[in-house]
């Protein structure tokens, strides 16, 4: 039985689908912000595009964290 908050996001990643999806969209975001962050010099554009990316890896985990409050509550979980 998963104990912690990472044991219960292993075990929604292994047996999880949407998790998973919502997982890979989020490692996603994170390599587009990194791409950005890399850059020596960001014009409104990359910047209007960081923030958008910023928006949407936090939505995706906001939706994974109710996967896991989800999972908790389950009797099963108990």
């Amino acid at each position: 039985m998963a104990t912690t908050s990472r044991d219960i996001r292993e075990t929604l990643l292994s047996c999880d689908a949407e998790f998973r999806r919502l997982a890979a969209e989020h490692s996603r975001y994170e390599a587009q912000l990194e791409e950005i962050r890399k850059q020596t010099y960001l014009n409104s554009e990359d910047l209007l595009q960081e923030l958008q990316l910023k928006k949407m890896k936090l939505r995706v985990k906001d939706l994974m964290e109710q996967l896991v409050v989800r999972f908790m509550s389950e009797p099963t979980y108990h």
